[in-house]
């Protein structure tokens, strides 16, 4: 671990000498370490603090840091910084090496992530509670509160912790009554998760989403204000619907493996055990599911004045638009898959060279969605959803994290798009557990591919369940093709560019599971 060579205070570590290391190699390799830090593949040319603002009485700092790179755009990351010393500092090293920044001085000393700092999460909570401000050298941070906090007694923040579950974000929990979000890439302008959100529970009192309850923005001049954190009730839940979901898989798995023997030796048809094998309510769990989804987009389409919601025509440009951001995804993602072809494993290659192959017709098939005349608007979407943005209330279902894909742009992110991207999202999210399941280090080697054919015929089930659940909750709705022609098209040309995208991150991140999304695209296209 480094040692920045100050007294231990920040505003020494501040001084010339020390903040140039800070910025040069401390910060730089810190930010490699964090799970919450998306740019580990760039190479960063330089590091600059470009904000630091006092927060709480326990002399805290949020710092905005300037991230360059050799290539490509710069970006700015948030990181609330301490420093402790003498017990503290041993316990926060010994008990959460992960928030350690650098040791400072000879002293029992370390900088450290602030967020594990009871004091400074009640002090961020006192911000929203309070609508206060915070001066910094460039601009402002503000809280934003709500109803529910101004019903807080004295504005005192609840007993806290931070979950452990961090991705794209950091995540802190108020006595299991509210949940802080904060978010660490930054973009100029609102964060969707906050303006969706906000829409949904104080504008249209859709029910199952986290109500929300707070925001902290940064304020500098002339740029739109930038939201750095989102607190929302917490939901009491038994987990996300990724995870029940993996326990259903595992139950089918398991009543279809003790008819094993039966299966092998006899020509009974699938179908005709299919529903015997499924069990359970897991099926009506999914029609929940596509039902909530469908009010969702119902309520996202609701306002026609508000010119962030109200739905658009989706015209001959806007569908050429789409179209050709399908087409450029799929030739750069089937360029990566040629290249990286000898590298996956025996077993599959055979199945990626005949998806490669199929490239025109899966043009053709992406094509539909300008020569079809389908009058469906564009609306507020998701814009990543999946089952693991689900929490299970045990009854019921809360929809999570409307801030879209964390890769792409802010701008990108708050474009309205076509609803059935939300929906062919999850009929993917069926074949990733089915297939997570199959792959498990538990499940014996010789009955995978016994089990790979009853795999296909679950997932297909249960996409085919959600997707008529949702049709018929949101039947007659302007964002929805009235034809079921077009329908058809339509969902066959996402469900491809869904899968096409999935192919390129299965490459660039997990490659041993590339033949989910390869396996999805010859089931769309039929391919034997």
């Amino acid at each position: 671990m480094p040692r920045l060579d100050a007294e231990p205070n920040l505003r020494a570590l501040l001084a010339d000498g020390e903040r140039l290391r800070l910025e040069h190699s401390v910060l730089p390799d810190y930010l490699r370490t964090c799970r919450w830090f998306g740019a580990k593949a760039r190479n960063i040319r330089a590091l600059r603090i470009i904000e630091q603002i006092p927060v709480g009485e326990n002399a805290a700092q949020w710092w905005l840091l300037q991230v360059d790179y050799t290539d490509g755009a710069a970006e700015i990351y948030s990181l609330p910084v301490q420093v402790a010393t003498g017990a503290a500092a041993d316990a926060l090293a010994r008990n959460f090496p992960q928030a350690v920044i650098a040791r400072v001085g000879p002293q029992r000393a370390v900088l450290y992530d602030a967020i594990w700092d009871a004091d400074f999460r009640e002090s961020l909570f006192r911000l929203m509670a309070t609508g206060a401000n915070l001066k910094g050298k460039s601009g402002q941070l503000i809280g934003v509160t709500s109803d529910l906090l101004t019903q807080e007694p004295n504005e005192k923040a609840p007993p806290s912790q931070v979950l452990s579950a961090e991705q794209s974000n950091s995540s802190m929990l108020f006595a299991n009554r509210f949940f802080l979000k904060l978010y660490r890439k930054l973009e100029d302008g609102v964060n969707p998760d906050v303006e969706v959100t906000r829409f949904l529970t104080e504008f249209r009192h859709f029910a199952n989403v986290p109500a929300f309850a707070g925001a902290i923005e940064y304020r500098r001049a002339p740029a739109e204000p930038t939201v750095v954190a989102l607190l929302q009730t917490a939901v009491p839940n038994e987990g996300d619907a990724w995870a029940l979901t993996l326990d259903a898989v595992g139950r089918y798995f398991t009543r279809v493996l003790a008819r094993k023997s039966d299966l092998q030796s006899t020509a009974v048809a699938p179908g005709r055990l299919f529903d015997e094998f499924l069990g359970g309510d897991y099926p009506e769990k999914v029609k929940l599911i596509g039902q909530r989804t469908g009010e969702m987009h119902l309520a996202l389409a609701s306002d026609p004045v508000d010119k962030a919601f109200a739905p658009e025509p989706c015209n001959a440009s806007a569908q050429r638009f789409a179209y050709e951001s399908m087409r450029a995804s799929l030739r750069n993602v089937f360029a990566l898959l040629q290249m990286k072809l000898p590298d996956l494993p025996e077993a599959f290659r055979g199945e990626a060279v005949q998806v490669l192959t199929a490239e025109q017709q899966i043009i053709a098939a992406e094509q539909q969605i300008i020569e079809c005349q389908a009058s469906a608007s564009k609306i507020r979407i998701h814009g990543d959803y999946h089952l693991g943005q689900l929490l299970s209330t045990g009854k019921d279902f809360a929809i999570l994290d409307f801030e879209g894909e964390p890769a792409r742009p802010l701008r990108e992110r708050k474009l309205k798009r076509s609803a059935l991207r939300d929906v062919t999202g999850m009929m993917r999210s069926f074949q990733y557990a089915a297939y997570v399941v199959l792959w498990q280090p538990s499940m014996r080697s010789e009955d995978v591919p016994f089990l790979e054919r009853w795999a296909d015929l679950w997932y297909r089930q249960m996409s085919e369940t959600f997707l008529q659940s949702y049709l018929g909750t949101a039947t007659g709705a302007t964002f929805l093709p009235q034809k079921e022609n077009d329908l058809s098209l339509l969902l066959e040309a996402y469900l491809l560019d869904k899968a096409v995208y999935e192919v390129g991150y299965e490459l660039n991140h997990r490659p041993e599971w590339v033949v989910i999304p390869v396996r999805g695209i010859k089931h769309i296209l039929h391919l034997a």
